[in-house]
């Protein structure tokens, strides 16, 4: 069945049928979700910081982005920066980040600035984005390069819902599970970065097959993201769907 004919279904549809609906509606109605182009290039991103959350005056204390294109990293970014503020002991003994190794780094806003310029345009990928993207989005307001606000595609919420199998979502034990690289200490920035870096080239792989597609972009991922985890399936489908008539369906369950 083609988008166009599901459209006839119309609102007495079960909620597969649904979102296959409105899923391929949007999609047809944006077509930049269809540039096929083996040659995206994503960012990678992952932060140190002094706490939770930016909100309770939390501040970064190192940064690494990798620039991901064509299945492989193609370029790296990393810096400590100086918060402006003690780190706590209990964060030092995490991540191994002391207040003497930042005592002498740049400070957050010039770091955050040559990061902003190292990622420009690109689509940014980060392992709880939820974390992540507000330390992105809470320091780069007091650079001169402003805000870049781009949707954070997140691997967490993406492996709940492409390998709901797994027993544990956290970084390192996912890496563990599927035989990723591990190069270091976790809770480094770089370390956490290019776990992710494979672990997102990964997800993107079972999606393609899960979908029963050739490629798979970072704004068909986003969409794949939102939907609750036991609508995966019909999500999947609505992207095969949109892709075309020689699309194939997915035949397994994810989520």
């Amino acid at each position: 069945m083609s988008w166009r004919s599901l459209r006839a279904v119309g609102r007495r549809a079960d909620p597969d049928t649904q979102i296959c609906l409105a899923v391929s509606s949007r999609l047809a109605a944006q077509p930049e979700l269809f540039t096929m182009d083996q040659s995206e290039t994503v960012a990678v991103l992952d932060f140190e910081t002094t706490g939770m959350s930016p909100a309770l005056g939390a501040r970064p204390t190192e940064i690494a982005i990798a620039l991901v294109r064509s299945g492989a990293i193609v370029d790296r970014f990393q810096s400590l920066m100086n918060p402006g503020c003690r780190i706590p002991a209990e964060i030092t003994a995490l991540t191994g980040i002391t207040n003497a190794m930042v005592a002498k780094a740049p400070p957050v806003a010039e770091v955050m600035q040559q990061a902003a310029h190292f990622v420009g345009t690109h689509c940014l990928v980060a392992h709880n984005a939820a974390f992540d993207s507000k330390f992105w989005l809470a320091e780069l307001p007091r650079t001169p390069a402003g805000a870049h606000w781009p949707d954070f595609a997140c691997t967490v919420l993406l492996s709940r819902r492409l390998q709901p199998e797994q027993r544990s979502h956290r970084l390192g034990a996912l890496a563990q599970a599927l035989g990723l690289p591990i190069t270091g200490r976790a809770h480094r920035a770089m370390v956490d970065v290019e776990m992710t870096c494979h672990l997102w080239l990964h997800l993107q792989a079972r999606a393609r097959r899960l979908a029963g597609v050739d490629a798979i972009t970072h704004a068909m991922l986003t969409e794949v993201q939102r939907v609750p985890r036991q609508r995966t399936a019909a999500m999947l489908q609505a992207l095969a769907l949109a892709l075309g008539p020689g699309a194939a369906h997915p035949t397994v369950t994810a989520g």
